[in-house]
């Protein structure tokens, strides 16, 4: 059998969008659908049609939401690479601003002049987003200039915020009501602080653990191992797992965080320490991640507003709206606004790489498949 589906680039990532319509009612029918699709029993996803990376092997369920002011629900995925499992705890923003491109240029929200806002709900956190996708003359268009950092690649420009982003997953934006604390983990204990906006991250304060927090890739794979072990007490910490269970590699997001120094980018881009306001160094589930997934870099501006967080205390931006992040891939600009924050901002570009039919050997597909 076969599912219809469509390749989207937003941001750094790419996703496989399914209409909600083609797919199983199910997570667990969909999962099956999934795995078998991205080959994702195999760490290289041959046989399928997963890119092997935590940034390629994602997906979303897509459809029109009967929530009044929501056009769009998506249920996110992201897709295991050697584990045949599917994560569905948490959010991405760079798929969020794919499935917006996708909703305009599929028809499912009505293109409104030169720009056409797209509101969509994360069903996995019930995060709601708001996205603006450049519509020219009333037009979806097919290439776009509109670059961001990790790639040279242009896109359709697309601005995404999100709504009231503190405590989706927790119901507080300090889970342990603390701006940072001391989390032992094995024979080491780190500062660390632990937040809930966009998605539930745990930052370390790299000065702590003798790092910088501008890591090159190479370097930051030597911390891997240790990060998931912090990964796994924070997510104890803020209550989203219980002690003994098995370990998720999705949630909370974990990195190390610092002040500001001198760098050169994957694009082998020279970055002066005044040129960003913080540096932050993200693991993306057991890798580490080209950029910063945009649910953490939401969580790194909430942080910078909150005295005493690891973020404000390394950040040359402290309190401000506007927050600079130095990534492994370049500088990410962040604007937050109102207290909480009430919205968090950030410029973003979106691409259809391709529409496709993906044979599957799961026959519980609809009918309409």
């Amino acid at each position: 059998m076969h599912v219809p589906a469509t390749l989207v680039r937003g941001g750094t990532s790419k996703c496989w969008l399914f209409a909600q319509v083609h797919m199983p009612a199910d997570r667990d029918r969909i999962e099956r659908v999934l795995v078998d699709a991205y080959g994702a029993t195999d760490p290289v996803q041959l046989d399928g049609v997963g890119g092997a990376t935590p940034t390629t092997s994602k997906a979303a369920v897509v459809g029109p939401s009967a929530r009044d002011g929501v056009d769009i629900d998506y249920l996110f995925a992201q897709v295991g690479i050697g584990t045949g499992t599917v994560e569905w705890g948490s959010n991405c923003g760079n798929c969020a601003t794919a499935i917006a491109l996708y909703a305009v240029a599929e028809g499912l929200v009505p293109i409104k002049g030169d720009r056409t806002c797209v509101v969509m709900r994360n069903t996995n956190t019930g995060a709601v987003l708001e996205a603006e996708v450049d519509t020219p003359g009333g037009r979806v268009q097919e290439f776009g200039d509109r670059t961001v950092p990790g790639t040279l690649a242009g896109g359709v420009p697309v601005g995404l915020t999100f709504r009231s982003p503190a405590g989706a997953a927790t119901g507080r934006l300090l889970p342990t009501g603390l701006p940072s604390e001391q989390l032992p983990v094995g024979e080491r204990s780190a500062a660390v602080s632990m937040v809930d906006a966009g998605a539930p991250v745990a930052l370390v304060d790299a000065a702590h653990t003798g790092r910088t927090g501008a890591e090159t890739l190479e370097q930051l794979r030597e911390e891997v191992t240790w990060l998931r072990k912090v990964r796994q007490a924070a997510a104890i910490r803020m209550g989203l797992a219980a002690p003994g269970a098995v370990p998720v590699d999705a949630v909370p997001k974990v990195g190390l965080v610092g002040p500001p120094v001198p760098y050169t980018t994957t694009l082998g881009e020279a970055v002066a320490a005044d040129a960003y306001d913080v540096s932050v160094r993200m693991l993306s589930m057991n890798s580490p991640h080209p950029a910063i997934g945009l649910t953490s870099a939401v969580a790194m501006a909430a942080a910078n507003l909150v005295e005493g967080t690891v973020v404000a205390q390394a950040s040359t931006a402290a309190g401000r709206g506007v927050l600079r992040i130095g990534t492994p891939a370049g500088v990410l600009t962040v604007e937050s606004f109102g207290p909480g924050p009430d919205r968090v901002t950030v410029a973003r570009a979106a691409r259809v790489l391709c529409q496709a039919r993906i044979l599957v050997r799961d026959p519980a597909l609809p009918a309409a498949a």
